[in-house]
């Protein structure tokens, strides 16, 4: 995991908005800000398409389907706002300027001697335009270019939001009183906010549809606020690209329907309200709303050229009611243009999330995160651009790329930042000389990651201080890494432990050292003499973990020890292409008071040996085309690939070297993927095969994946004990589907939960050779699978208070063989999990 991680990042981001927060939203306003809601004067019902006009100008808007309206308005010499619609009497009113101001309006029916009128067309006149901007989708976005470059300014802001005066007598902010004056509100949902974190780049984008490519060389970039580039890398992520054209555009992980999808009017109602000018080109103006509740759909409107029935313009929410967690809010506005008199291309993409762990919370501090990307310069197939192409990253930054004076981005700019904007760098900057605010962020990266920094030095994790088990009994571990404050290229980790039952000293140590972060190159050097619990999936808890303790399912007492030299190397080719070259001297030792007992020769042969030897060199190779990172100084973590991820290992055990008498080679090949399937949610599947050549020791086969706790783990057999099974060739298979609450958001009790069904299946198949099956005695209770493969299926229901999930498992197979007559088909799981 990053140093920050996702998760952390945004209660971060939360923490210091809430240092640096205390004092009512009109404090200041650099700009004109209005909004507003128009009502029937009598019925008091909103009214909705109300026109919203500043008196003296062409600024204006359309109430929406709740009669709600905002506008911004900079350096305006107007003074009054009208609200008006046919059959209403017009309403004139003065505003403030300058300042955050609401201006509601009660409209007054009045009686009109309209003239006879009749109607010919008897269908909804939107829906037929909608159906012919699908029909002519494809020659709108098919592009007759297959490479091309463009410039692109991307501005992002973190706004702390939630603003209150209650905020301003508690003791822990008194120190930061000093950025009340930079406290401003949002026209988006009236929400008072305080900017901390601002950041600016410039790039030139090149891409290539065949074979397709993406290249971004960063030019310019500066960032103020948090100084994690986990935090920038989080919310630049979270703005991906939305195609309008598609039939679903994926948010955080959620396929939300298009308005203009090919089966949109099965999710949406539609409203032609008003034709005019943009440019120079006329435009049906359309505004739409889902038809049913808590679906992945947005509310808003467009506009559309009427002869290419391209989209111009598009401004749209997300449903009030969809099921994501975490965001309040979520707008999207989009600009095209008609470019070189020959493609429409996008101009504009503006993307504001509210969140919040609260839903809908209007007094718990949150965020927006607003980013702004403006494209130009648009070059066609006219420049080689091989060599751009063969860059071995997807984003290159130039050499003096975070280096340019206040006088290059004045210049650059193709939008001026606000008189707030401006401030935030100078703001930012003076809450980090406030003592007290370092030790504020301290004891929230502790509480979040498990490790409390002390100066150059991370303590921990806290998570591992203490465990218990069968073999050592009481255990207790302290542990410690060296703080980016230390250095950027190296860190240095290790720990000690001590068991009160076996009475020996544990320990580890690790070096690593980072010669490129992109493309990532490193190399790591570790040591360790510690137990560990062979059968368990790498996504399991280890046995040190206090949860494996508090949670296990039966005694830990399967335990051995280890000790292991290892050095590796990783090797970034390009995005897409990772090898990883490792050599690895481990040795393995019984349980105390046994040995392990080898058959070289047969059963008359008995050899029994209280270590095994083993020396590798293993060479992995991952393959992930399009994949996607957060990183931080040392580790990143993968944001998904809507492409198959396809993980190759091969091993290669040495003879005959440091006392080792076992030769064999081992091969895994793995793929995984995950996907969404539209409004009927997602899923996820990993298949993954291997083989060992060589006659071996139980102990260097491939023993099966178990759980023996009651923690719900994706990556093993969650009622396979561990030790049960054991192969020499073996193949795994694990599918999960995840509804993200399409059925139970049909029943009413149940939709309030917002709880999501998610349904699972696994099969291990795997097979033992005869040589293997006589080489070596067996722990009691293990044995190979025979001809039926071990299969589980379950269900379970996550999003439990947006943080956990109930899984039920069924073992189908293997449920009264001799080795394990009590074997449990049922099961009952949790576990913390997640999702927006």
């Amino acid at each position: 995991m990053v140093r920050y991680p996702t998760f952390l990042v945004f209660l971060t981001c939360i923490f210091i908005g809430c240092l640096i927060t205390t004092f009512p939203a009109n404090s200041v306003a650099q700009v004109t800000k209005i909004m507003g809601k128009v009502v029937d004067s009598k019925t008091k019902e909103p009214v909705p398409f109300a026109n919203i006009l500043i008196v003296g100008t062409t600024i204006g808007t359309l109430t929406d389907f709740d009669g709600n309206y905002s506008l911004e308005l900079k350096n305006t010499k107007a003074e009054s706002i009208t609200a008006s619609l046919l059959g209403y009497s017009k309403i004139t009113k003065p505003f403030a300027k300058n300042v955050f101001q609401t201006i509601n309006f009660e409209l007054v029916s009045e009686n009109l001697d309209l003239p006879e009128v009749i109607i010919i067309y008897t269908g909804n006149p939107a829906d037929a335009i909608i159906d012919s901007i699908v029909k002519y989708k494809e020659r709108n976005t098919y592009q007759n270019f297959n490479k091309f470059q463009y410039d692109a300014y991307t501005k992002i802001e973190i706004d702390a939001n939630n603003i209150t005066e209650k905020l301003e007598n508690r003791r822990i902010f008194k120190p930061f009183k000093f950025v009340l004056a930079y406290v401003d509100t949002s026209t988006i949902n009236g929400k008072s906010y305080l900017p901390i974190l601002i950041s600016e780049t410039n790039s030139v984008i090149y891409e290539r549809k065949s074979p397709k490519s993406k290249k971004e060389i960063v030019q310019a970039t500066q960032i103020s606020g948090l100084e994690n580039t986990s935090v920038s890398q989080f919310f630049g992520s979270m703005s991906q690209e939305v195609n309008v054209y598609s039939n679903f555009t994926p948010l955080f992980d959620k396929n939300f329907v298009s308005p203009i999808a090919n089966s949109g009017h099965d999710f949406y109602k539609y409203f032609l309200v008003d034709s005019t000018f943009i440019g120079n080109k006329w435009c049906y103006h359309i505004m739409f709303k889902p038809k049913r509740k808590q679906e992945l759909t947005y509310t808003g409107s467009l506009w559309v050229n009427d002869t290419s029935y391209a989209i111009m313009k598009i401004r749209m929410r997300i449903a009030e009611d969809a099921n994501i967690n975490f965001v309040n809010d979520l707008e999207v506005d989009q600009e095209f243009q008609w470019t070189d008199d020959k493609f429409w291309m996008k101009t504009k993409d503006v993307l504001l999330v509210d969140f919040n762990v609260i839903e809908n919370a209007k007094k718990v501090i949150g965020l927006y995160g607003h980013k702004t990307t403006i494209f130009g310069n648009f070059v066609f197939d006219t420049i080689d651009y091989e060599k751009v192409f063969a860059l071995p990253s997807d984003v290159t930054f130039e050499k003096h790329a975070t280096d340019k004076h206040e006088e290059y981005w004045i210049e650059s700019r193709p939008e001026a930042l606000s008189a707030s904007e401006e401030k935030i760098y100078t703001m930012v900057d003076s809450i980090k000389q406030v003592p007290i605010f370092r030790t504020y962020k301290d004891i929230l990266y502790g509480v979040m990651t498990g490790y409390f920094p002390l100066k150059k030095l991370e303590i921990g994790p806290y998570s591992k201080l203490f465990s218990y088990n069968e073999i050592e009994g009481a255990r207790f571990r302290i542990g410690a890494r060296t703080a980016n404050s230390f250095s950027k290229k190296v860190q240095l980790e290790g720990y000690i432990a001590y068991g009160t039952l076996d009475k020996t000293i544990k320990y580890g140590a690790e070096v690593m050292y980072m010669f490129d972060k992109n493309p990532r190159r490193a190399l790591i050097a570790s040591y360790k003499y510690d137990v560990e619990q062979l059968g368990m999936s790498p996504n399991a808890y280890a046995t040190d973990n206090i949860l494996s303790s508090l949670f296990s399912r039966g005694p830990i007492n399967k335990l051995t020890m280890v000790r292991e030299y290892e050095v590796s190397y990783e090797h970034e080719w390009f995005n897409g292409l990772i090898n990883t070259l490792t050599v690895n001297h481990r040795e393995l030792f019984p349980l105390p008071g046994t040995d392990f007992v080898i058959y070289p020769e047969g059963a008359n042969d008995t050899v029994y040996t209280n270590s095994i030897y083993t020396n590798e060199i293993g060479l992995g190779t991952r393959i992930s085309f399009d994949e996607k990172y957060i990183s931080g100084e040392f580790y990143r973590v993968t944001l998904k690939s809507q492409y198959p991820i396809i993980l190759i290992n091969y091993k290669w055990g040495i003879p005959n070297i440091f006392s080792n008498d076992y030769g064999y080679q081992k091969l895994n090949i793995g793929i995984q993927q995950w996907f969404n399937l539209g409004t009927m949610g997602w899923s996820k599947y990993v298949i993954d095969w291997g083989k060992t050549w060589g006659t071996l020791p139980y102990p260097l086969l491939k023993i099966h994946d178990g759980n023996q706790t009651f923690l719900y783990d994706d990556y093993a057999s969650n009622l396979m004990l561990y030790y049960e099974f054991i192969s020499d060739e073996y193949v795994n298979f694990y599918f999960s589907h995840h509804f993200d609450g399409l059925f139970l958001n049909r029943i009413p009790l149940m939709r309030k939960l917002k709880w999501r069904e998610v349904v699972h299946f696994r099969g291990v198949y795997g097979s033992l050779t005869d040589a293997n099956l006589n080489y070596s005695e067996f722990p009691d209770g293990m044995r190979p699978l025979g001809n039926i493969p071990y299969l589980e299926a379950g269900g379970g229901i996550e999003n439990i208070f947006k943080i956990f999930r109930i899984d039920a498992v069924w073992r189908l197979t293997h449920l009264h063989d001799a080795e394990n007559p009590n074997a449990k088909s049922f099961g009952i799981f949790g576990s913390v999990y997640f999702s927006f």
